[in-house]
């Protein structure tokens, strides 16, 4: 879990930093997956009983949050006519 939540971050970051908003879009969307793969092993960690239920419940609750967040984010960039900063002075002809 602590591998997920990581690259749920780290996606973020790296897509942020290319300076592009295709890219930034497509970093969002692999931290979404990592999001699903995270609720994944809360319910492993669930039924091994790693975890009990409110604590599950609890982290669910916030990795759903999450993955709201970030689909709402991408529907946003993909309606954007922001490129980002990787193109901010090119024209048409380059």
């Amino acid at each position: 879990m602590r591998g997920s939540c990581g690259s749920i971050m780290d996606n973020i970051a790296e897509g942020f930093d290319r300076g592009s908003k295709n890219e930034f879009t497509n970093s969002l969307t692999i931290a979404k997956g990592e999001t699903g793969e995270l609720k994944s092993q809360l319910y492993r960690s669930l039924d091994n009983k790693y975890i009990t239920e409110e604590i599950f419940r609890e982290l669910y609750s916030l990795a759903d949050e999450l993955t709201r967040m970030l689909t709402g984010f991408i529907n946003y960039l993909n309606k954007s006519k922001i490129k980002g900063q990787k193109f901010k002075n090119r024209t048409k002809d380059e």
